[in-house]
């Protein structure tokens, strides 16, 4: 399902409405997110290394500049009919000897004249970062005055459009077809990375059926077995590790579709768990739901950390909390709002989030569950894939 114009001229309103409210001429982006965000392209250079710039003004057409490395794969955006600027200009890397064109060196120079032949060089520019390569740029115009709108520029992808939250529904519909063949494959003895590998192959096989055409990235098919599992992101000693029978396991399916990305993790165990796994299951189980049910309009951000958290402080384990209850959900795995369990403004009707909350006990393992949510005036949950202990007990 690829964005179209609709959601276009959805986050240009967004754009606009910003440029009205702080008195913006324009706004700038040099983030690979923001500029995705703006411009619907995968951006296919990290922008520290080869600095890119979207300039939407408030009145006029937007344009671009990038690098020449990504000559081609703009092309095939632009036959594809899936880009939403059209004017960009690209600067080399290399030394040329013939048709000569700007070169990286030459960068603020080329973006300060291209802001003054859009009639900006007198303009007040909100970026969403305001240093490096832009700011060195803006300095070539007296009159130009550059400003650091990091969270108007964050607010803008808070909300999502219908047709943003259809294909995120659809990528969960992948993301629970994923968690059906870990269900399939979990077993004793089998390398932890290679099950990884394994499912995320099946996920690349699955999405060119769902998604032909579109732009698959996985960011991670990632398990977590035993003991290892009690720290969120690992003990650092991947390779080679084996699933152990007894061991519960915390896994993380998360894929990337056309800039879109949903979360869905699940704990499991191989073989009959303890009372003490079953019972920190359960527990985190409840503070799922909990999460979800908190995630209604109106109500506060951090309503949905705070629901959480009461139902681990109810059953006493508490002290065994390491990391807030989720995030926002959008263009990265980890959007914004990033400050969940500190954020008190209402929750507006199509944020998305994801509901995380997590235990981990030292020698034990760590037991999550993490569901994609969208807020409303009742919450939808787009991932659906099952977290009874029954239906997670691979025996």
């Amino acid at each position: 399902m690829t964005l179209s114009t609709a959601v276009r001229d959805h986050r240009l309103a967004l754009m606009r409405r910003l440029m009205d409210r702080e008195g913006y001429d324009a706004l700038a982006f040099t983030g690979a997110d923001f500029f995705q965000f703006a411009t619907n392209f995968a951006t296919d250079v990290q922008p520290w290394e080869r600095p890119i710039v979207c300039v939407v003004p408030r009145d006029g057409e937007p344009f671009a500049v990038l690098c020449e490395l990504s000559t081609n794969h703009w092309r095939f955006g632009m036959e594809a009919q899936k880009l939403w600027v059209t004017d960009v200009e690209f600067y080399a890397e290399h030394p040329r000897l013939a048709n000569r064109v700007p070169l990286v060196t030459e960068w603020p120079q080329l973006v300060a004249d291209r802001l003054r032949r859009a009639g900006l060089a007198k303009a007040r520019i909100g970026a969403d970062a305001a240093g490096g390569m832009l700011a060195r740029a803006t300095a070539l115009l007296p009159h130009l005055k550059l400003e650091g709108a990091t969270a108007g520029c964050r607010q803008l992808r808070w909300v999502k459009h219908p047709e943003e939250l259809q294909l995120l529904r659809e990528i969960a519909g992948l993301t629970d077809w994923v968690q059906d063949r870990y269900r399939e494959n979990i077993r004793p003895g089998r390398l932890v990375q290679e099950l990884d590998m394994s499912m995320a192959a099946l996920l690349a096989e699955e999405s060119a059926v769902r998604f032909p055409g579109q732009h698959l990235e996985i960011m991670r098919c990632w398990t977590l077995s035993g003991p290892a599992s009690c720290a969120p992101h690992g003990d650092g000693r991947s390779s080679g590790q084996r699933i152990e029978k007894g061991d519960g396991l915390v896994n993380i399916v998360i894929p990337r579709v056309n800039g879109l990305v949903v979360e869905n993790e699940r704990t499991w165990f191989c073989g009959k768990p303890t009372p003490r796994q079953a019972f920190l299951f359960e527990t985190a189980r409840a503070a799922n739901e909990a999460a979800c049910e908190a995630a209604v309009s109106g109500r506060p951000v951090s309503g949905i950390d705070a629901a959480a958290q009461a139902v681990i402080e109810k059953a006493g384990v508490a002290d065994l909390i390491l990391h807030r209850t989720g995030h926002g959900m959008g263009t990265m795995g980890h959007e914004f709002p990033e400050d969940m369990a500190f954020n008190h403004r209402p929750l507006l009707e199509n944020e998305v989030y994801s509901a995380e909350p997590g235990l981990y006990e030292w020698g034990l393992g760590g037991f999550r569950h993490d569901d994609t949510v969208i807020v409303g005036a009742t919450p939808e949950v787009i991932t659906h894939s099952p977290k009874t202990l029954a239906s997670q007990v691979i025996l």
